[in-house]
């Protein structure tokens, strides 16, 4: 089923979702309040959480549970990675724009 599907493509509801974390609902609408995890809508406004959204609930979970991080933690924690896949994904896209105009310049030469 994840081959069939983007990371990003919202597929599962709510209760589905809390199912195969094993948490409660409850504690992912938490999640949510809470700004740590941000499940797409239906038209309906019920929540659809991807694979990525499920990803991240069971990163704050082993945060928690097995390194004992508070929420606020888990919070500077998750935000501060968001921001280093950020600069890496630009540290990438910059490497391969330099290589580009490297080719370019050896072209030219």
């Amino acid at each position: 089923m994840a081959d069939m599907f983007s990371r990003d493509e919202p597929v599962f509801i709510i209760s589905v979702a809390a199912q195969m974390l094993e948490v409660q609902a409850q504690t992912l609408r938490y999640y949510e309040r809470l700004g740590l995890v941000k499940p797409q809508r239906t038209r309906g406004n019920q929540r659809v959480y991807s694979h990525n959204d499920l990803e991240r609930v069971r990163r704050i979970r082993r945060l928690m549970d097995d390194l004992g991080v508070n929420l606020a933690g888990v919070e500077v924690l998750l935000n501060l990675l968001d921001r280093l896949q950020e600069a890496e994904s630009t540290i990438a896209r910059l490497e391969a724009e330099n290589e580009g105009l490297r080719k370019l310049l050896n072209a030219m030469s």
